[in-house]
């Protein structure tokens, strides 16, 4: 949704990096570019106004010019100020004192209230609530059948006394499921109202209608997040008409510009409460600016990944999957395919890749991840017998064009397999030796402390010498070569082709990345004698 306004604002900043300071000029081309941005982005005119004018109020202040670094010092200022644009802090369901909570639904026809009435069942049935689905769209073709199916994906029943399709009540429905609930032991009330194409004097009338008869703790504008600057127009008006307590954005997963999430809360006034982001029903959660801010600035969402994982892994799995890797057993096939299988739960691969920070500079090559590889590599691994998966070096020639045909696959993608396994065993045998391999100053982490400095120093100037015998030399140019090809064997490990692998990515410029420059092999360079 965001990915055009993240890759322009991280252009942006970009060329604020590496300025001891930052002069007039600086801040009025960095404003200038925020707010094309900005606007690119479809936020409204007066949204981006004040966003720009505080950006450079506090620019010129004392934060930024007493400051060891400027430029980060600006970019902590658009980031806290996007997060006060989002609505600040992260807004909670107020439930009733006495049950049940009513929590009910407005917004226009297709934005998405029915579907999003099951996420939100589903997401407060995981919190050990009883909630309860009402079919107040009496209007709508097939609107209740469509809530039944969803209440039955989402597991929670689903109040519905009239057939709809222009027949019933919707306020005597209303008022009746509160009454229901109290006699069921439901805690929660969800109302499902009708919509219209377009904002009219009737569907407002009986939003307020069905308001006065239950008097609802919260009630919930669903909108569209890719309609554009007209959500604002429709949050406005609805208002005005009905009033409402907070917003919930849908489609949040979809290509638009995404600049009417920036302009709800600050034209209306009421935060965001809840962010769908996906056909799922699991695909839904409580909004968080500080993330949401985060995520736009291509500075990733952890937080939101680790509670997706605590959410989705089963805590006996993780303990097995620990003691397995603390054990002093080899990391065998099935505990790879094991950690392939956890990590499938999770979701499409692209879209946890794109909650680690800098990934945004990296986008299409994520865009280009298959997850229909990992359905590969599954299969190629069901194809191998219990000892081929617990030693796979006893699989020959022969054995490998067996496993490709009975996955379906080609033996390159098989030996593709159980190279990169060899090399992810490599690395958990030096973990559990001691550490991740590579990271200096740690033992068992390919460094050491200053003995082991000059013990590689020393070696490294003994492996420059060169014999003046002509076999002492080939044989010192052969060790060099063997030395080379261990080093290359002990990094790490790399992604299947399918999944991107190859060339290891490197850290984004906005990370301290870029990598190293190309420098030139030394080791043969020899003074010329006197």
């Amino acid at each position: 949704m965001f990915e055009t306004l993240s890759d322009r604002l991280t252009s942006v900043f970009s060329s604020l990096r590496g300025k001891g300071r930052l002069s007039e000029e600086d801040i009025n081309a960095t404003a200038r570019e925020i707010r094309l941005a900005l606007l690119e982005a479809d936020v409204a005119l007066p949204v981006v106004r004040d966003f720009i004018a505080r950006i450079k109020e506090r620019s010129r202040g004392e934060e930024v010019s007493k400051a060891l670094n400027p430029a980060q010092q600006v970019i902590k200022i658009v980031n806290e100020e996007l997060v006060e644009v989002l609505g600040g802090e992260t807004r909670q369901i107020r439930y009733a004192k006495n049950p049940p909570t009513v929590i009910m639904l407005a917004g226009l026809q297709g934005a998405g209230k029915t579907t999003l009435a099951g996420k939100l069942a589903k997401w407060l049935g995981a919190q050990r609530n009883t909630p309860l689905l009402v079919a107040a769209d009496l209007q709508r073709p097939n609107a209740v059948t469509q809530l039944q199916v969803v209440g039955e994906r989402a597991a929670t029943p689903v109040f519905a006394p009239e057939p709809g399709n222009g027949v019933g009540d919707p306020v005597e429905v209303a008022r009746l499921s509160v009454e229901f609930a109290e006699r069921n032991n439901h805690n929660i009330v969800i109302i499902d109202t009708a919509g219209r194409l377009g904002v009219d004097t009737e569907m407002m009338r009986q939003a307020a209608d069905i308001r006065d008869a239950v008097s609802p703790d919260e009630i919930i504008f669903v909108v569209d997040a890719m309609i554009g600057q007209d959500a604002v127009n429709t949050a406005q008006a609805f208002l005005d008409g009905v009033g409402y307590d907070a917003v919930a954005l849908t489609k949040l997963d979809g290509d638009a510009r995404g600049g009417a999430a920036l302009s709800i809360r600050h034209i209306t006034g009421r935060p965001i409460m809840f962010a769908s982001t996906g056909e799922k029903l699991e695909d839904f959660d409580l909004f968080h600016p500080d993330r949401m801010a985060s995520r736009i600035l291509d500075m990733g969402d952890v937080l939101t990944l680790i509670e997706q994982a605590q959410r989705t892994f089963d805590e006996d799995e993780v303990q097995k999957m620990a003691s397995t890797m603390a054990s002093d057993e080899d990391f065998t096939l099935d505990d790879f395919l094991q950690q392939m299988m956890m990590v499938r739960k999770l979701g499409p691969i692209g879209n946890l890749l794109g909650m680690m920070p800098g990934m945004g500079q990296m986008r299409d090559q994520i865009d280009n991840i298959d997850d229909k590889a990992l359905d590969r590599l599954q299969a190629i691994i069901q194809s191998m017998t219990p000892g081929e998966r617990s030693n796979p070096k006893s699989i020959n020639g022969s054995r490998r064009l067996r496993i490709a045909n009975g996955s379906g696959t080609q033996v390159s993608d098989v030996n593709n397999l159980v190279t990169r396994f060899f090399e992810a065993q490599k690395v958990m045998r030096k973990m559990k030796s001691g550490g991740m391999p590579g990271i200096p100053g740690m033992p068992g982490m390919g460094g050491g402390g200053a003995g082991a400095r000059k013990k590689a120093k020393a070696q490294k100037k003994k492996g420059k010498q060169r014999s003046g015998n002509p076999m002492k030399a080939r044989q010192q140019e052969l060790e060099r070569q063997q030395r080379r090809k261990e080093q290359q064997e002990n990094a790490q490990p790399q992604l299947p082709p399918g999944l991107g692998g190859g060339r290891q990515p490197q850290l984004p410029p906005a990370f301290g990345g870029g990598g190293l420059p190309n420098m030139p092999d030394l080791s043969d360079f020899k003074l010329p004698e006197k």
